[in-house]
């Protein structure tokens, strides 16, 4: 298996040659290597998880001073995770490589190969130096992705807040990791384990799961995330929203495997703020104007979801139990699944639909499914993955975090008990609205009547061949793999060996076909069967609808002038927008979203109408009306701190502007300080 890896990443240094010294002469064929070397990548994962791992090899130890690179079965199941949905991703880039959204040129298919490079020696690093380089590098790749096109607006902030929150997230996983190498004395990940127990190793824990949480997007460090997404061109936004954004949840997952029980404080922490991200991300979500933003804010949403899982896994933990530890990290690892899978089968389903209509505004997207039949029907099998419907992989993950969040009744003690009940809460009342977001993208903008619009600007074929046939694969996974659920569990208890004893894993496996929350005599799934009985039950309705039905009035077809609205002499189409759809949502979650609206006069010379409110009856006199919901964490977290941070800015401008003897006394007080926390640390 180790000339695989190496082929993988000599691969991906080919596409970036190849993309930089050819530019649009090359066509698609950076990316046809790109997806080669992702299918070596994840056929290492598989090696890893069936007994075949990547041992590390002297040149690997000598190169980095913490043992090199090398696969275990957690670094194999995220190496088929991300590999194996990034592979069809790039085949679909390679299928249009000219269109609006990405143009031709130099360096995009460089900065993929950048990132998923930079993915897969933090997914091999074996100790933290190799994994600093790696983390770094992607900080570099989401940089390089949101500024490709950085004459569009909004793009150049876009990609100063990636790479700002990037930094931010290196550093604070240097500091977490010194301090455990300073205890340890030893950069490797399995020499970390040895660390003493104390409040040093619990700061470590606090500072690595900060550290991952901003590469995730967990509230309130999610900011960064809703204007990063759409600024990336095309299916780059699939490959950051659905494959690079797991090397954060590696990272937690690898951190407990390290580390183990956490502080008691972290997981109360933790829950109640996936929570809030959930809830926040979803509510968002709901009501925003722009298809790329809503699939932003609903990662936002699942970042919640797979991180309220990994809390109950770190309550386990902390009361040493095996069961619990692995339903949460079952209930994680399955959203986190459904999760890469869905949100990369829609961002590149809506780079084919931003290509043909020129633009991602809702009200814009009618009728997509009449005229990009494949990225119509691959946007659907998304949308109901994301919103946890049958008979998708999305639903079975759902349930399982729903079924391990009602185990609180297990736990001694009220701050856990109430943190879970909070959490399930919150996870449930996130479910539902999500059902709501995404009914809105299928209803409207799917299967929406085109009515009037005029002919879309875009080019009439998108995608070809291969490109149809990569939104199939990604599509047959959210579908297919609720019918495998069983063996994908199998798969995953193997990944997760290391933290929890597969046997616990195991357990959630009541029968061949059956599945159970881990604990038994509690709840049952079959989701596999639930493919079987669905269609059964609708061919059965339909059978009885048809033979049952006189003179073939079933199928009669009654038209009907559209339904406009109870007031009279409203203007516009006879249907819905998007944002009248989303208008309850606003209303019922205005506390969140602080909601706020505005009725006002508009002047117009050529209308005159009786408004029927006093006052407002005169020539050229319309109500006007706006809806708009504040962003709670960027208006009173963020900008508030600009000023002092502006402040900061000014003054380490003024330090820079000095002689070289300055330069050269703040190197060495920098040096003497960093020494002595050192020394007094170890």
């Amino acid at each position: 298996m180790n000339w695989l890896l190496l082929t993988g990443l000599l691969l991906l240094a080919a596409t970036a040659v190849l993309d930089l010294a050819a530019g649009r002469r090359a066509a698609g064929a950076p990316y046809w290597l790109a997806a080669a070397a992702c299918l070596c990548l994840a056929i290492c994962g598989i090696g890893a998880l069936t007994g075949h791992p990547v041992a590390p090899t002297a040149a690997s130890a000598l190169a980095m001073p913490d043992g090199g690179f090398g696969t275990d079965p957690l670094t194999g199941l995220f190496l088929l995770i991300a590999f194996a949905i990034a592979a069809p991703i790039c085949l679909c880039r390679a299928a249009y490589p000219t269109s609006e959204t990405t143009p031709p040129g130099r360096g995009l298919a460089a900065a993929l190969a950048l990132t998923l490079a930079a993915l897969a020696l933090i997914l091999t690093s074996r100790g933290a130096f190799g994994f600093m380089f790696g983390w770094e590098g992607l900080t570099v790749g989401f940089y390089l992705l949101t500024g490709y096109e950085r004459r569009k607006a909004g793009r150049a902030n876009a990609s100063m807040l990636a790479a700002g929150f990037g930094k931010a997230s290196g550093a604070l996983l240097l500091l977490g990791f010194l301090l455990l190498a300073a205890h340890a004395h030893t950069l490797t990940f399995a020499g970390m384990t040895a660390a003493p127990h104390g409040p040093v190793r619990s700061a470590a824990y606090v500072l690595l799961a900060a550290g991952f949480a901003i590469k995730v997007g967990l509230v309130p460090l999610q900011v960064w995330l809703p204007a990063a997404y759409p600024a990336a061109p095309g299916p780059a936004r699939a490959i950051m929203a659905g494959v690079a954004v797991n090397a954060g949840f590696y990272g937690l997952w690898r951190t407990l495997e390290i580390l183990g029980a956490p502080p008691h404080y972290l997981p109360i922490i933790l829950l109640l703020l996936a929570a809030a991200s959930a809830l926040l991300g979803i509510a968002h979500a709901t009501v925003q104007t722009r298809l790329t933003r809503v699939i932003a804010y609903s990662s936002i949403e699942n970042t919640g979801l797979i991180l309220a899982g990994y809390g109950i896994a770190l309550i386990g933990a902390d009361e040493h139990s095996s069961l619990l530890t692995a339903v949460g990290l079952l209930a994680a690892t399955l959203q986190l699944i459904a999760h890469a899978i869905a949100k990369s089968l829609l961002f590149a389903a809506t780079a084919v639909i931003q290509a043909r209509y020129q633009t991602d505004e809702l009200d814009d997207l009618r009728g997509v499914a009449r005229r990009l039949p494949f990225a119509g029907a691959a946007f659907t099998a998304g949308s109901l993955t994301l919103a946890g419907l049958p008979p998708t992989i999305g639903f079975v993950s759902e349930w399982f975090l729903l079924e391990a969040l009602l185990q609180q009744f297990r736990l001694p003690g009220l701050p856990f008990k109430l943190t879970l009940a909070i959490t399930g809460a919150a996870v449930a009342l996130t479910a539902g609205f999500a059902g709501v977001a995404f009914a809105r993208l299928i209803g409207l903008t799917i299967l929406g009547d085109p009515g009037p619009h005029r002919r879309p600007p875009g080019p009439d074929r998108i995608l070809a061949t291969t490109g149809r046939a990569a939104l199939a694969i990604l599509t047959a996974g959210c579908l297919a793999l609720a019918i495998l659920t069983p063996l994908e569990i199998r798969v995953i208890a193997r990944g997760l060996t290391g933290i929890v004893p597969a046997t616990s894993v195991h357990s959630a496996l009541k029968g061949p076909w059956v599945l159970q929350p881990v604990f038994a005599n509690f709840s049952i799934l079959a989701p596999t069967w639930l493919w079987i009985m669905m269609p059964a039950l609708a061919l059965g309705v339909t059978a009885i609808l048809l033979i049952g039905a006189s003179r073939g009035r079933a199928l009669h077809v009654r038209r009907v002038p559209a339904w406009r609205s109870a007031t009279e002499g409203v203007e516009g189409e006879d249907c819905y927008t998007s944002f009248g759809y989303a208008n309850p949502t606003r209303r019922v979650l205005a506390n969140v979203l602080l909601t706020h609206t505005t009725l006002h006069r508009i002047q117009d010379e050529t209308t005159s109408r009786d408004t029927g409110y006093p006052g407002l009856h005169a020539p050229g006199s319309t109500l006007g009306y706006t809806s708009d919901v504040v962003e709670v964490v960027d208006t009173y977290l963020y900008r508030p701190l600009r000023k002092p941070l502006a402040a900061i800015v000014a003054t380490a401008k003024k330090l820079q502007s000095g002689r070289l003897d300055a330069y050269i006394a703040y190197m060495l007080i920098a040096l003497i300080a960093v020494i002595a926390l050192v020394v007094g640390m170890s």
